[in-house]
C-alpha cells in the first residue's frame, strides 16, 4: 500500500485525523445520548442502523435539521454524551500511531472531528491524547462541519501545510467528501468509501507511509 498516488512520496508534510470512528469507538455514546435527547423531545428512538445510517457521519447540525429539532436538542444530546464518556473505548495503537507519526516520520499531526469542542476535550483529556495532535480542529471551529472542507482548510492553515501534501484519514463517506473538496489525499480506515487507500486497522497506516 503505498503513499496515495495523487502525491509524490517526500511531498507529504502532515496527517489529519477523524475522531469518532477512527481513533475512538464512540458509536454507543452518541447513539445512547441520541436517544435520549429524542425521548425528551417527543421523537421516536432510532435503532442501531437507523441511527448509522442517518447520523453518523455528518455533523449534528444537519442531522437535527433532518429531523426538524432545535439548536436546543442539539445541546441537549452533547451534554447527554459528556456524562457517557465511559463508554467510549481506545481502539488499538492509538497513542503508538499518533506518537510515531511525529516522532519517526517527521509529520505533523491533526485532529479534524465535527464533535463540539468540549466533548472532544473531554474526551482527549480521558486518554490523555491532548500532547499528541500538533492542531485540532472541532466543530465549534468552523462555520460548517464535514463534508464541507473548511475544517480540513483550516487545520492545514494552521499547520502552514498545502492540502495537497496531506493525508486525511477518515471512516466515513462524509470524511472522504471533505478531504477531496480540499485537496488532501484521503486514507479510509474500515469504510466502504473508496478513499485512495483503505485500511482496516490504524497501525496499518504505517505500510502506507513506509511505501
Amino acid at each position: 500500500m503505498p503513499v496515495p498516488n495523487t502525491m509524490k512520496k517526500g511531498d507529504l508534510e502532515a496527517v489529519l485525523f477523524d475522531l469518532d470512528g477512527v481513533l475512538i469507538n464512540s458509536f454507543e455514546s452518541w447513539y445512547q445520548a441520541f436517544n435520549t435527547m429524542l425521548t425528551a423531545y417527543s421523537k421516536e428512538e432510532l435503532s442501531r442502523d437507523e441511527f448509522t445510517a442517518k447520523c453518523w457521519g455528518p455533523d449534528l447540525a444537519h442531522t437535527l435539521v433532518a429531523l426538524n429539532l432545535t439548536e436546543e436538542a442539539g445541546e441537549y444530546c452533547i451534554n447527554e454524551q459528556l456524562n457517557l464518556i465511559g463508554l467510549i473505548k481506545l481502539f488499538p495503537g492509538v497513542k503508538s500511531v499518533l506518537g510515531s507519526v511525529r516522532a519517526d516520520y517527521k509529520l505533523k499531526v491533526g485532529l479534524v472531528t465535527n464533535t463540539p469542542k468540549e466533548n472532544v476535550n473531554r474526551i482527549l483529556d480521558y486518554f490523555q491524547l491532548v500532547e499528541l495532535f500538533d492542531v485540532i480542529v472541532t466543530g465549534d471551529d468552523v462555520r460548517n462541519g464535514k463534508p464541507d472542507a473548511e475544517m480540513i482548510l483550516k487545520a492545514c492553515e494552521t499547520l502552514s501545510v498545502k492540502p495537497a501534501h496531506a493525508i486525511l484519514v477518515g471512516d466515513t463517506e462524509m470524511d472522504l467528501l471533505a478531504g477531496k473538496s480540499a485537496g488532501c489525499s484521503v486514507i479510509c480506515v474500515k469504510a466502504e468509501s473508496a478513499g485512495d487507500v483503505c485500511i482496516q486497522n490504524l497501525e496499518d497506516l504505517f505500510a502506507v507511509l513506509d511505501k
